[in-house]
């Protein structure tokens, strides 16, 4: 049946939770700062004003989330820094637990992130999406970093292959994390989407089980068939990195596709 005009969607049932990527969704990242997807800052704000709980969901590597949270209010979002699950956290908890000392190959904009992690005489090697500091020298000293171990570990902060820029798509971490994977024989732990213990870790922060919440993202593989994997259902918005082959993607079908955040939501409040 349609109410107002509008399919009622089955996988809009029964939703206590939201988990919503930022970059494509929220907003397109650029050399300018970005700019807001259109639609996006009301969505936001109606989705609090409903009581749903809500988390946002991004593998973002290149600016601490204190730095990120700051862009985004700057934007008009209503976001804290509590309400961002994002991977150098993660990270420096699993080097921690480990007695790992990184050496980074990451964005100078996210080493304060490591700021309390042992990084002498180094035993593992993180890598995030370093942008303009993959040149070869660092990649080739990350690499030699890794081959003179006896047990390589790699860490990588994510393995998103592309994302959109205001001015196109750019190579993402995947493709360099491939790289040091290849040349060293080793194979990279990712933390990061779509790692299942990241969304359960997003889902915990709200309390949520993950038949209860549906995660939102322009990636289908890394947002849609991550969260899938972990119970949850999963939409892919016609925004950000979104291309239209996506829709014939031989492994992942998003539960459904929308135009943008701000439809989901239109949908998604009509159910409550």
């Amino acid at each position: 049946r349609t109410e107002g005009g509008r399919e009622m969607a089955a996988w809009a049932r029964a939703v206590r939770g939201l988990l919503l990527d930022v970059s494509g969704v929220l907003y397109d990242s650029g050399g300018d700062g970005g700019v807001p997807i259109a639609g996006s800052v009301e969505a936001v704000r109606r989705i609090k004003a409903s009581g749903l709980k809500l988390q946002f969901c991004t593998n973002e590597t290149q600016a601490t989330r204190e730095k990120f949270v700051k862009k985004l209010q700057g934007m008009g979002f209503d976001i804290s820094v509590a309400e961002v699950t994002a991977p150098a956290p993660a990270a420096c908890r699993i080097l921690k637990e480990r007695s790992l000392r990184p050496h980074l190959l990451v964005h100078n904009d996210l080493v304060p992130e490591f700021a309390e992690i042992d990084k002498a005489n180094p035993n593992c090697v993180v890598i995030g999406d370093a942008a303009e500091n993959f040149t070869y020298a660092n990649l080739n000293e990350a690499f030699r970093v890794l081959i003179g171990m006896e047990k390589p570990v790699l860490i990588s902060l994510g393995r998103g292959r592309y994302y959109k820029e205001t001015d196109g798509l750019k190579l993402d971490v995947g493709a360099y994390m491939k790289a040091l994977e290849y040349a060293c024989d080793v194979q990279a732990e990712v933390v990061g989407k779509p790692a299942k213990a990241f969304f359960e870790s997003a889902l915990a922060e709200m309390g949520v089980p993950p038949q209860e919440a549906i995660m939102i993202g322009d990636d289908i593989v890394n947002d849609v068939g991550g969260a899938q994997r972990c119970g949850m259902r999963a939409l892919q918005v016609r925004t950000g990195k979104y291309r239209p082959c996506d829709e014939n993607h031989p492994h992942v079908k998003p539960d459904a596709y929308v135009n943008n955040l701000a439809e989901a939501v239109d949908v998604i409040l009509q159910q409550l």
